[in-house]
């Protein structure tokens, strides 16, 4: 499907001392930087600076001693979008939050009240939780089977909007004179009845000023890319090369007009972790110095979270990856099937599967010329709709991208040089949701 956007969204990752497993250990870093408010402020108000769509917090609900050392201690999410709402003004403000180890009632009301603290730039990323330990974490006897959590999210979805939905835009009459407070003719009850979860409703917040948090997905198995293509607004994705990230994004929107939605209202946002350098050499050796940070035991580590914290170290080193089968299928199932799908293919060894999980080689390692030739080449071929920027070390990583590469993209007039909104939908490009009593009116 041919591309209607003129600019890039670019929304960025921020996670404490970066995305490398070892990124604590960089000179650059913020050894504290998942747990440091001032660092987090500092990041936001630089992405703010550079007209940046949003930023971003991902977050988790159970952890090990092999887990990602910015997992081991860091923020609830929502808490610090409330900080840092303070700090901005006009930048997005998006955060992780999972369906299946949560309420609806609860999160509608969590992220509407970001949204009106924000004056309209929250952003949910939504998540079913990957990880089996969870479950122990909440006292459930079991974590529930992939397929049913992406269910389970639809419905939790479905009860959530219509929370959002309780209130009309112009229900709170407020008018001193008459006693008036509210039209009680603009006030819905949800009486929502599902598989899953009741809820009666009415929602005690009413709708923000882009209706409701914009929603962000990041399903890549078929289940997940079918409740993305239903309810997201903008989807995160990982793809290795043009092609499959344009093959990938045109399956997307399929979904979509499947579901009765406009196609072009959905964003296709792949990852990008950009390192450079001066020169590509300079680059290269930025590169195999974030990437000489990670010792052998700390890639098995960082890999076998994938699939469900397996001990990978029992397995030859420098034979070919091993045979799992349908080993962890429960958790992340689309990354497990293309680590092993990739591992056969190029005969790699174990310890190369688990170095290159832990810093990728992928096409934005370069000089920033490099880099916004790229970035362009992959939005004019419909491969996407902008980036969600994960830079390997913090703040370096996102200076780099701030002070190089933005200004040519700028320069070539594929980003944005001033906010043409105030809300994160407007940014986006996106419609602002109808109240569907609104509507039906």
């Amino acid at each position: 499907m041919p591309m209607t956007r003129r600019q890039l969204r670019l929304g960025a990752f921020l996670a404490g001392t970066g995305s490398n497993m070892a990124s604590w250990r960089h000179a650059d870093s913020v050894v504290d930087g998942a747990i440091n408010l001032a660092h987090y402020r500092e990041l936001t108000r630089v992405a703010e600076a550079a007209k940046l769509d949003f930023v971003f917090f991902g977050d988790g609900l159970y952890i090990s001693e092999k887990s990602h050392p910015n997992f081991l201690n860091r923020f609830e999410p929502l808490t610090l979008l409330a900080a840092l709402a303070m700090d901005t003004t006009r930048i997005g403000l998006a955060a992780t939050l999972s369906t299946t180890y949560s309420d609806p009632y609860t999160v509608a009301r969590q992220f509407a009240s970001i949204d009106h603290i924000s004056d309209g730039r929250a952003g949910w990323n939504i998540v079913t939780s990957p990880l089996e330990g969870s479950a122990r974490n909440y006292g459930r006897p079991e974590h529930p089977q992939h397929d049913l959590r992406y269910r389970m999210a639809h419905e939790y979805l479905e009860t959530t909007k219509a929370l959002w939905d309780s209130w009309e835009d112009d229900a709170f009459v407020r008018d001193r004179e008459s006693g008036v407070f509210i039209d009680s003719a603009k006030l819905h009850r949800v009486d929502f009845e599902g598989d899953f979860y009741s809820v009666e409703g009415p929602l005690n917040i009413s709708r923000s000023r882009q209706g409701r948090p914009v929603l962000l997905q990041a399903g890549a198995s078929d289940a997940g890319r079918d409740f993305a293509s239903r309810h997201a607004d903008a989807i995160f994705t990982v793809q290795g090369s043009i092609p499959s990230a344009v093959k990938f994004a045109e399956d997307i929107r399929q979904r979509a007009e499947r579901h009765g939605r406009d196609p072009d209202n959905l964003l296709i946002l792949p990852e990008c972790g950009p390192i450079i350098g001066d020169s590509p050499e300079a680059a290269e050796a930025k590169y195999a110095a974030i990437a000489g940070l990670v010792g052998t035991t700390d890639a098995l580590n960082y890999l076998g979270r994938f699939f469900d914290d397996i001990d990978f170290t029992k397995f030859d080193l420098d034979a070919a990856f091993p045979d799992l089968g349908d080993l962890a299928r429960n958790g992340w199932e689309s990354a497990t099937d293309m680590i092993k799908k990739n591992a056969k293919a190029a005969n790699l060894s174990l310890r190369e599967v688990a170095l290159g999980a832990t810093t990728p080689r992928h096409a934005f390692i370069g000089t920033a010329t490099h880099v916004a030739d790229t970035m362009q080449e992959w939005f004019e071929a419909g491969a996407a709709d902008g980036f969600i920027l994960n830079p390997p070390i913090l703040p370096s990583g996102l200076l780099d991208v701030v002070d190089e590469v933005l200004p040519i993209l700028k320069k070539r007039g594929i980003f944005r040089e001033e906010y043409e909104a105030d809300t994160l939908h407007g940014n986006l490009d996106l419609p602002i949701p109808a109240n569907r009593h609104s509507e039906a009116r």
